[in-house]
């Protein structure tokens, strides 16, 4: 995947930033004292729930692209934990291009249309971080007054929720109404774009469009919606199992409001997996609930990996058994194929 050197670089330089954030002021032994007596044991259940939500990720996936072609959960499963791997080791989420070229060698499936779920998925995937977040909103004032960095997560929250409300409303727009939003865009296209690389937009422009057909029906926007809630209610239920590794004791609802937030800092630039906008930020979430620094630390340093480590391997490993090298050029292939 190419991928600017700037975006590399600019990633790795948040990521420090956000690495600085957290650990300063840590004392190391106190850490390593806080890793060594976690009961390393409960990471088997944390990690045998989050599988599940990645299960119904596929589900949810399949779900999106049957309009399109009814491919089977199992086809999919292996695909999602593909895409899901390549964000964690490739730079600007590159996995969902990755999972989108498979799908198109696997299925037929053009990219314009495979990527035009995937963005819905995320779209889905902000709102409910959001409303983990508004949910928790008495909460909020300890956060606020005792993260530091962080700074007004109320007013970042406000921001987000306009930007991602905004963008699902677009979305449904341009489901519900594809000759108006067709026309438009046609409209722009020859306006603003050169005219060899008009037939080509279109037919993407188009594509993209036809992936969007399963949000033509409230029913399946309400089952999207759903499918999300209950994917995100599973990862923080591997909060809880790996929380109950450590010496503390938080809610549930907390876990729900350290999950929204990890989550919406992850959406800011950094290096590949997710490094330090992560990990600053949960944290801060659980310094303010009183938990101690090093214990925090330990907890989220252990949630990050066991979050990162697994879905990375097994991802590798079906990516090796598709016979794709780690040195294809992700863009090329995309060209390719539309």
């Amino acid at each position: 995947m190419q991928i600017k050197k700037w975006q590399f670089w600019l990633g790795v330089f948040i990521s420090i930033l956000f690495i600085w954030l957290a650990l300063r002021g840590l004392k190391l032994d106190e850490f390593w004292q806080a890793v060594q007596k976690a009961n390393f044991i409960w990471l088997l259940p944390a990690i045998g729930v989050y599988f599940i939500g990645v299960w119904i990720r596929a589900w949810r996936w399949h779900y999106l692209l049957k309009p399109i072609k009814e491919i089977p959960t199992k086809t999919m499963f292996p695909i999602t934990t593909i895409g899901y791997m390549g964000n964690n080791i490739y730079p600007a989420r590159a996995g969902e291009v990755l999972r989108a070229v498979i799908l198109k060698r696997k299925e037929g499936v053009p990219v314009s249309a495979s990527l035009a779920t995937i963005i819905v998925e995320r779209i889905f995937d902000g709102v409910v971080m959001l409303a983990f977040v508004f949910v928790n909103l008495s909460e909020l004032a300890k956060l606020t007054s005792a993260s530091g960095f962080v700074g007004n997560i109320q007013q970042v929250a406000i921001i987000g929720t306009g930007v991602f409300i905004g963008a699902l409303i677009i979305f449904l727009l341009a489901a519900m109404f594809p000759q108006v939003t067709a026309k438009l865009g046609l409209w722009f296209i020859e306006r603003l774009t050169p005219q060899r690389f008009h037939q080509r937009i279109i037919r993407m422009m188009n594509r993209f469009l036809d992936g969007l057909a399963s949000l033509r029906s409230p029913l399946n926007v309400l089952m999207v919606f759903v499918t999300s809630t209950f994917i995100w209610l599973l990862e923080t239920g591997k909060y809880w199992f790996v929380m109950h590794a450590f010496d503390f004791q938080v809610s549930f609802f907390a876990l729900m409001l350290m999950n929204g937030i990890v989550n919406l800092a992850t959406t800011i630039p950094s290096a590949p997996g997710y490094i330090g906008t992560f990990d600053a930020p949960g944290i801060a979430v659980l310094t303010a609930y009183g938990v101690s620094q090093a214990t925090a630390a330990g907890y989220t340093l252990t949630l990050h990996v066991a979050l990162w480590l697994p879905i990375t391997l097994l991802g590798a490993y079906y990516l090796a058994r598709e016979g794709i090298k780690w040195s294809d050029d992700l863009r090329g292939e995309v060209e390719k194929n539309e």
